[in-house]
């Protein structure tokens, strides 16, 4: 495990944005079990495709006018209880972080895994957030179905 100190400032560059940090496995299991809506799940890590793509990508995607009903995270290598735990929801994928997964009414919809981060840019990532969103997550104010 790293030094919290170390770790703090990368979990603000998400939990700045309003994403919710979920610490503990019954905090995942509160969160996700039997969710209603949409629910981003970031597994959040130290590695340099955390840094430079996915928490960037994040940041960007949650910019759109359709987003989520709610953004977490969980930080592999940290609170490991809590990401094992979240990686439990992502079924019929392996573990991998940095992880992005999209749950609709508790169940995946959309994943991205670290070969899909990794070696790409935060903007194409974005993309990639921004279209899973328009497809699972329902329309912009205003709009009907």
């Amino acid at each position: 495990m790293y030094d919290e100190r170390f770790v703090a400032p990368m979990r603000q560059e998400l939990t700045r944005l309003g994403v919710e940090e979920l610490r503990t496995a019954a905090d995942v299991d509160a969160t996700l079990s039997n969710s209603a809506g949409t629910t981003l799940v970031v597994v959040n890590s130290v590695c340099g495709c955390a840094a430079r793509n996915a928490r960037p990508a994040v940041a960007a995607a949650l910019q759109h006018d359709v987003k989520p009903d709610r953004a977490t995270t969980v930080f592999a290598g940290q609170d490991t209880e809590a990401a094992s735990r979240a990686r439990s929801y992502f079924t019929g994928y392996a573990p991998s972080s940095p992880s992005i997964g999209l749950l609709k009414d508790g169940k995946i919809v959309f994943m991205l895994e670290r070969f899909q981060i990794e070696g790409r840019g935060a903007n194409e990532i974005a993309q990639d957030l921004t279209q899973a969103f328009d497809k699972y997550c329902g329309h912009k104010a205003g709009q009907t179905a």
